[in-house]
């Protein structure tokens, strides 16, 4: 989930030949920029347009109504709170003095004010990359493997090997696209003065335009090298990159290889917690933003949710009565640490949460079983979680698992208030499942819009994006709106309503099976409810449900 689209792009770019490149050309608009920042509030019956029917809800159902405030977690990388599109939308902590050093309100976290960060240390140092979740798995049983096999090893020792088999597979597997991906940026930086050197006949001052570069490219079409490099330049000024760029690329891959698959890299030196030990949760600290951090994630996804409807600036949340509380366990790169995301959960739950939010995942989970007893501790708590599908293009099933996940190793749903989406797009044929977006008619509940989709960026900056990150927190948003007027509905309830409620669309969208090919099957057989969340039928619901 940590790879920007930009990157994937490019890195397939400068892999391929200038002959494969018509791929890349944008397809024709059919809404304008403007109407496809909030495409995925409208209605299908209004607008012919798949969204969630949230203006059609605030305009004929919600109007002038008071809601409750209503505190949905954000499990997520750091948060830039200061962001001026949340402003009055961060959850504060009135039972902590800030910054005087007391745990005031005995939660066992000090000066936790908007939440708390789980990658940090009380010096302030943090972390910016983690371990992927293979590494962690061939660091702790490697060395055991030998003692296995000598040994009558039992079940639980066989599973395990089991286990150590499949994350070297996985591992060898990461490490090629890794290095793949930066043979790519090598591959940019060194074409870069060498498409300069092409170009310099026509452009001696270096100074390309698009409208330039596309008239030479009429003109040149049949020079391959000529025409190579005019469409080198082009996607170099369309997505506003020079060289400087590809090095920072290489210098962060160079980084990744040494920390996220590095074995002689353990993250947890810097919070100096024991990472095999649940009850040692003395660690982490309450600065949840970062200005430097690389890979600024939760803002995207606080902005779907709670980006301020009435200030005339910027983008419009699903509520203003959302209070975004950030707890931070997701770093730059690397996978989560399981016990960061049990220990997260509790806190929201404990700290007021009725909602909580998780766009990500990881294909391995090394302590599984401390994430399943978090979720079991907010289902008895009445708390419901949101959980984003994944960007794999994968169905989940039994063999293929996106953690966190409800369901245990023999496919039994562990609890009744966890939710997992997928992500749609604004067009109704095959295209209707995002590309990228997992599925499953039995490990994915629902669909929301994830595709273009308009939200809060790092440093008051606003952008489209593409992910299941994005349709998790509608799907929250949705939650957090019928919690919010009408507080008597359980978790078990909220996602009862969003299921039975959602937007059946009959329609065949392609999907891509084990052998690469594609193939066309009902959009209603990629997840439980076979529909996409509807915020205006869920509130007529949620009314009928709650008059009972």
């Amino acid at each position: 989930m940590k790879k920007y689209l930009i990157a994937i792009l490019l890195t397939n770019y400068f892999l391929t030949t200038a002959q494969d490149q018509n791929s890349l050309v944008a397809k024709k608009q059919d809404l304008t920029e403007e109407q496809l920042k909030t495409w995925y509030f409208l209605d299908y019956t209004e607008d012919t347009i798949p969204g969630i029917s949230l203006d059609k809800a605030y305009r004929d159902l919600i109007k002038e109504k008071k809601g409750q405030e209503v505190i949905v977690a954000v499990l997520d990388t750091k948060l830039d709170i200061h962001h001026e599109d949340l402003k009055g939308q961060i959850w504060i902590n009135t039972d902590e003095i800030p910054d005087n050093g007391i745990d005031d309100d005995n939660n066992g976290y000090i000066d936790d004010i908007h939440g708390w960060n789980y990658l940090g240390n009380k010096e302030g140092k943090e972390i910016i990359y983690s371990n992927h979740e293979v590494v962690r798995i061939i660091r702790k049983y490697k060395p055991l493997l030998e003692s296995f096999q000598k040994n009558n090893v039992d079940t639980t020792a066989q599973e395990k090997i089991a286990l150590l088999q499949k994350a070297e597979d996985n591992y060898e597997s990461l490490l090629a696209e890794l290095k793949k991906e930066q043979q790519g940026w090598k591959n940019a930086v060194n074409q870069y003065p060498v498409v300069e050197k092409n170009l310099a006949e026509f452009f001696p001052n270096r100074e390309y335009t698009i409208s330039k570069l596309d008239s030479l490219l009429k003109i040149y079409k049949k020079d391959s090298e000529l025409s190579y490099a005019i469409e080198y330049m082009k996607h170099c000024l369309e997505y506003d990159l020079d060289k400087s760029f590809f090095k920072k690329q290489n210098a962060k891959i160079d980084t990744e290889l040494r920390t996220v698959l590095g074995f002689e890299y353990d993250d947890r030196d810097i919070t100096a917690d024991d990472p095999e030990n649940i009850d040692d949760t003395n660690y982490g600290n309450p600065k949840v933003w970062n200005d430097s951090i690389p890979f600024q994630h939760a803002i995207l996804v606080s902005g779907v949710l709670a980006a301020n409807r009435h200030n005339d600036i910027g983008i419009k949340g699903v509520s203003n009565q959302i209070k975004v509380m950030s707890l931070c366990v997701a770093s730059s790169g690397g996978d989560e640490h399981d016990k960061d995301i049990a220990l997260a959960i509790r806190y929201a739950v404990d700290n007021g949460a009725k909602v909580i939010n998780m766009s990500f995942g990881k294909e391995f989970s090394l302590y599984r079983h401390w994430v399943d007893e978090a979720l079991r501790y907010a289902e008895k708590n009445d708390v419901l979680i949101v959980g984003s599908a994944g960007n794999e293009d994968k169905e989940l099933n039994i063999d293929y698992i996106h953690y966190p996940t409800n369901y245990d190793p023999k496919g039994n749903a562990i609890v009744n208030n966890f939710i997992k989406v997928g992500a749609s797009t604004r067009f109704v044929d095959p295209r209707l499942r995002g590309s990228f977006s997992n599925y499953g008619k039995e490990r994915v509940d629902i669909f929301a819009p994830g595709a273009h989709i308009y939200s809060t960026k790092y440093n008051n900056s606003y952008d489209f994006g593409n992910g299941t990150s994005y349709a998790a927190p509608l799907v929250s948003g949705i939650a957090a709106l019928l919690k919010s007027y009408y507080p008597v509905l359980t978790a078990a309830q909220i996602k009862q309503i969003l299921i039975k409620s959602g937007t059946v669309y009959d329609v065949k969208v392609e999907i891509t099976q084990k052998d690469g090919t594609k193939t066309l099957i009902p959009f209603s057989e990629l997840s439980k409810s076979g529909k996409v969340v509807n915020a205006y039928n869920a509130l007529l619901m949620a009314e009928k449900l709650s008059k009972k």
